[in-house]
């Protein structure tokens, strides 16, 4: 009996399009994260790494797509590859398996390098330009979702001895913003 054929698809934000990713490759199953490459919990990547089984062949369009930094791409693919599952990257043209020489790993760690290498100088490149609208004044940060009654609201709570965790869930924020308003 031969493998599925299943499609891993991930895309950072929700409004993003992840049909593009995989278009024309015919998938017997597909995954799709809207996530943060660098959230290592992702749902549906915990998933196919649960539902996949020998003989499978996972495909990605390319390998910032699975990870993104060269550490979670070598045990992503060497644990795939533990199960009998070989994965194949698009964009890359590269399949990996658990029979792969020692030059398909050289390449999957090089590829992977060069994906982390890439992804921190666009990140930098990022920061650089919202330094540079801030000193022009072009650029203000994310607006609050919250106004300055809610934040009132949230900062008597607190003082009232309601966890911090149930107040951020009842403003439907994260606790990280909750500790940034109550900062303020």
């Amino acid at each position: 009996m031969s493998g599925k054929t299943i499609g891993y698809i991930r895309v950072s934000t929700f409004d993003q399009n992840p049909e593009r990713q995989l278009d024309g490759i015919y998938l017997d199953k597909k995954f799709t994260d809207k996530a943060s490459g660098k959230d290592k919990q992702r749902p549906a990547l915990v998933e196919l790494m649960n539902y996949v089984r020998e003989d499978d062949i996972v495909v990605v369009h390319s390998m910032d797509r699975l990870a993104r930094n060269l550490d979670d791409l070598r045990s992503t693919v060497k644990t795939l590859n533990s199960k009998k599952v070989q994965i194949k990257f698009i964009k890359e043209n590269l399949t990996f398996s658990d029979d792969s020489s020692p030059i398909s790993n050289l390449l999957l760690v090089i590829m992977g390098a060069f994906a982390e290498f890439e992804r921190s100088i666009i990140k930098e490149r990022q920061m650089e330009g919202i330094i540079l609208a801030k000193k022009k004044g072009l650029y203000k940060g994310r607006t609050k979702s919250l106004n300055n009654e809610q934040i009132e609201i949230i900062r008597e709570k607190v003082l009232a001895g309601i966890p911090k965790a149930k107040v951020a869930l009842e403003f439907n924020i994260s606790r990280r913003s909750l500790y940034s308003y109550l900062a303020t």
